[in-house]
């Protein structure tokens, strides 16, 4: 069956035909754009014009050249690339001291984005996986990002569980705590029967992401694991300042 070229697949594809077509600083006209990826002229040109509304592309008389939304991802899968690699033996670490699920996250609006999750057996039960979404502020690893951020941004989290805190005024005064502490708490409020703590690691006097550690409630302790999430944090902060 041949494919709809209005389809999103077949849209996607022209689009990254498209894109990967221009080297770094290349200024390609219509007619370079449409010998060199084989695509007709008139459909490379709705494409174009979509690609310059979207800022993926920028518009110079005759010419394009790739616009300010490829770089500002570009930079911003090399930050995460960076964070990933020098938080990942530390994770390991944090994993063999506590015995507990660990993962690394950073914002995305009012979610968080996970980046890693390093755990045995019990990792299984958490909706949680590298590359998967959840609402910050119903989570340690999120809460403690939205404190040092922008509060107001995840007043409004939907109900995991009966213990989610959805109360605005609530929360206001939870982030008040975690900026003081220095540590947020998930107290059975993503998942029944798991609990969290998670830090920040602050960079300057911003958050680029953060850690927690996970764990079955009914024996985990929050005391116990908060010295070495802070320990954690420190260290991967101290790596990604060359220190």
């Amino acid at each position: 069956m041949p494919c709809d070229e209005n389809s999103p697949v077949a849209v996607l594809d022209r689009a990254s035909i498209l894109l990967e077509a221009f080297d770094e600083d290349e200024r390609l006209t219509l007619s370079d754009l449409s010998r060199r990826t084989g695509l007709p002229a008139s459909s490379t040109h709705r494409m174009l014009g979509q690609l310059v509304r979207l800022t993926w592309l920028q518009r110079e008389g005759h010419t394009y050249r790739l616009g300010r939304k490829i770089f500002e991802l570009g930079s911003l899968a090399l930050h995460h690339d960076r964070l990933h690699s020098v938080a990942q033996p530390v994770l390991y670490q944090l994993h063999a001291t506590t015995g507990l699920v660990v993962h690394l996250a950073v914002p995305v609006g009012a979610d968080v984005l996970y980046l890693d999750k390093v755990g045995g057996s019990f990792a299984v039960r958490l909706p949680t996986r590298a590359g998967g979404r959840l609402p910050a502020a119903s989570t340690a690893i999120g809460k403690t990002l939205m404190a040092e951020l922008d509060p107001t941004a995840a007043l409004t989290p939907p109900r995991s569980t009966p213990n989610t805190i959805v109360d605005p005024v609530r929360l206001r005064r939870e982030y008040a705590d975690i900026r003081n502490r220095g540590i947020a708490h998930d107290r059975n409020e993503t998942v029944l029967g798991v609990s969290c703590v998670g830090a920040a690691i602050i960079k300057g006097r911003s958050p680029i992401g953060a850690i927690s550690v996970t764990g079955p409630t009914g024996t985990f302790d929050p005391m116990a694991v908060s010295v070495p999430v802070r320990l954690a944090v420190a260290t991967i902060r101290n790596r990604l300042s060359g220190n």
